[in-house]
């Protein structure tokens, strides 16, 4: 049986490493990383999955340049002839109070966590149509459920993708394609747990469970909402923080 393919963009972080890990077991993973970035490490961390009995293949884009993800879609078009599964994950954060926020501190993250999904969905979309199946996952974040101080970039867009899911799930309801999100709280991810002591303590404190979250308990959900078993479930969000956040 020919295997699923499954893109993830933002594929090579601690989320979206778990991520391509758990899909890879059951599809062809297809990790996007940025063409301008570190291309050394993330080769390393490629042949580091291989080496654990993942293979992911990795494309290299900017995601924030519509041509280059039609030009990644047609590449695996061509080449696989189907892309069935989209993990939305790419994502950045410029964290600065509102006052002292500079349009570019604005615009880079809406470019990074907004623009990205909207390319490579717009992209990836009409194939799935044409094949009449698909499922695409948005990766939020609880501070777009909540807002955070700090963060009115981040937190905006992150709440963006959640009207986006909604009313794409609508369009799309018809045509054999899924759209849901998942809102993750405080996972361990070097971004967290390099923090000073004293504030992941404080952190781990505010969340009811007693714990951060693991990369792989997204990744489940992911590889849940993805799989034949949750075709009924779209426009929806799946709320992952420890029960930090159990707002409607």
């Amino acid at each position: 049986m020919e295997r699923k393919i499954a893109v993830v963009t933002g594929g090579t972080g601690g989320i979206g490493t778990a991520i391509c890990r758990r899909l890879a077991t059951n599809y062809k993973v297809i990790a996007c990383y940025f063409k301008n970035g570190k291309h050394d490490e993330v080769l390393q961390w490629q042949t580091l999955q291989k080496k654990s009995g993942y293979d992911i293949e990795i494309l290299f884009a900017n995601l924030v340049n519509f041509s280059d993800c039609e030009a990644i879609t047609n590449s695996i078009m061509e080449r696989f002839g189907r892309i069935d599964i989209l993990i939305n994950n790419a994502g950045a954060t410029c964290d600065v109070n509102l006052k002292k926020m500079e349009p570019h501190h604005w615009q880079q993250v809406i470019d990074a966590n907004l623009t990205s999904t909207f390319n490579i969905t717009r992209n990836v979309l009409p194939f799935m149509i044409e094949k009449n199946y698909g499922r695409i996952v948005c990766i939020s974040s609880i501070n777009g459920r909540k807002g955070q101080f700090g963060q009115c970039n981040y937190a905006a867009t992150k709440s963006a993708l959640f009207g986006f899911a909604k009313s794409l799930a609508l369009e799309v309801a018809n045509k054999g394609i899924t759209v849901n999100t998942i809102s993750p709280g405080y996972i361990e991810t070097s971004m967290i747990t390099t923090l000073k002591k004293e504030v992941l303590d404080k952190i781990t404190n505010s969340i009811p469970v007693g714990r951060l979250g693991k990369p792989e308990e997204i990744a489940n959900a992911v590889s849940f909402l993805v799989g034949e078993e949750a075709g009924f479930i779209t426009g929806s969000n799946l709320d992952i923080n420890g029960g930090q956040y159990m707002g409607a």
